[in-house]
């Protein structure tokens, strides 16, 4: 048979992961899942929340729409636009790729800009899908090419993958306007501000004065819903959402109807909101003393924070994925995150600080006592 190779690869992380269970078993020893990308501090606690649903309801048992059921698009609206856009902007897609590998496609751009040190999976879905991309170091960087940025597209991440750095809001709109202003599409990958903040939030409120803006935002990250698969996207730009409506239902004919009832309990009724805040409050906890133990311990890579924060759920260390490989800690080298720059990068590691704090300093204080 024939074949139609795309070039593009599996993540890295999936390697890492495959390495360190064979690992495991070959020597009988625990090993530190820090190359995952998910919140592994806490489960958030379903039972009170799944006690709402009727699991032989209509609603599970039928497609839902292609936009996304009505109902978990209100709460998404209330919840992170405070009631001010309009449901129709809002599409459910089967966790923030297809999103964005959707976007990708829809926006007519010459070129899509990525971060210098950007989540493999973005240069991915571009080579698949037969799409220019080009580089930006800073914001900086993309005040001086604006002229060149018109009818191509910019992403941006924040908190960011892999460095999980956190940029001034203000900062932040103000690059997002300036490119929207320009005719410059932006698609704002966010799917980790919510593990940090709640609906008290007015940034994404901020942005709908923005034209030329696609959010994209996922439940994976901030309900701990990694395996549900659910997220959305947001334009205001109606041919987008048409389109957007088209290719989910030709791909899915409907995203999992149980996935969006179960997220839309956990956003407007009262056990949901309980067990989120309950798992927001003790990840974002744990992150906070691990990323403090790192700065104390000397082991983050301050040289990639001089413009934001580390706030989480990653951050880069300066030590290379083998030697944390060789102290049991799993990894993935910052030189599997850009194209541009991976001999400078192979010294430094991204890791996940979601996890138990005593556990991650257990680890990390064994390495410390080995040198």
């Amino acid at each position: 048979m024939k074949i139609k190779k795309t070039g593009a690869n599996l993540p890295a992380i999936h390697e890492m992961g495959r390495k360190i269970q064979q690992l495991s078993i070959e020597t009988g020893q625990e090993y530190l899942f820090l190359q995952r990308g998910i919140n592994s501090v806490v489960n958030i606690d379903l039972r009170e929340v799944v006690k709402n649903i009727d699991f032989n309801s209509k609603d599970i048992q039928t497609y839902p729409p292609s936009q996304g059921r009505s109902e978990l698009r209100e709460a998404i609206n209330s919840e992170y636009f405070g009631g001010k856009t309009d449901i129709s902007c809002i599409s459910i897609c089967g966790g923030g790729m297809p999103g964005i590998d959707n976007a990708f496609q829809i926006a007519d751009v010459r070129k899509i800009y990525l971060p210098v040190y950007h989540w493999g999976n973005y240069h991915n879905a571009m080579k698949i899908r037969n799409i220019e991309y080009a580089e930006y170091d800073s914001f900086d960087n993309l005040n001086r090419i604006i002229s060149e940025l018109k009818d191509c597209a910019v992403l941006l991440g924040d908190p960011g993958n892999p460095f999980g750095n956190k940029y001034d809001d203000n900062e932040i709109f103000a690059i997002i306007k300036k490119l929207g202003d320009n005719g410059t599409v932006v698609f704002y990958d966010s799917p980790y501000r919510r593990v940090f903040y709640d609906r008290n939030d007015d940034f994404y409120i901020r942005l709908l004065d923005i034209d030329n803006l696609i959010i994209l935002d996922s439940f994976s990250k901030s309900l701990g819903l990694s395996g549900q698969r659910l997220g959305f996207v947001h334009s205001k730009n109606a041919e987008f959402n048409h389109e957007m409506a088209v290719r989910l239902a030709f791909a899915t004919n409907g995203t999992n109807a149980f996935a969006q009832i179960l997220v839309e309990k956990l956003l407007i009724t009262e056990a949901g909101q309980k067990a989120v805040t309950d798992f927001k409050t003790k990840t974002v906890s744990e992150i906070t003393k691990n990323i403090k133990y790192l700065k104390k311990s000397g082991f983050i890579a301050n040289e990639f924070y001089n413009e934001s924060v580390p706030t989480g759920i990653f951050a880069i260390v300066s030590i290379s994925e083998d030697e944390l490989l060789a102290n049991r800690i799993g990894s993935v080298s910052l030189s599997k995150f850009t194209l541009s720059r991976k001999q400078e990068a192979a010294k430094y590691s991204r890791i996940c600080v979601s996890i138990d704090h005593k556990k991650f300093v257990e680890f990390f204080e064994n390495m410390k006592a080995k040198k």
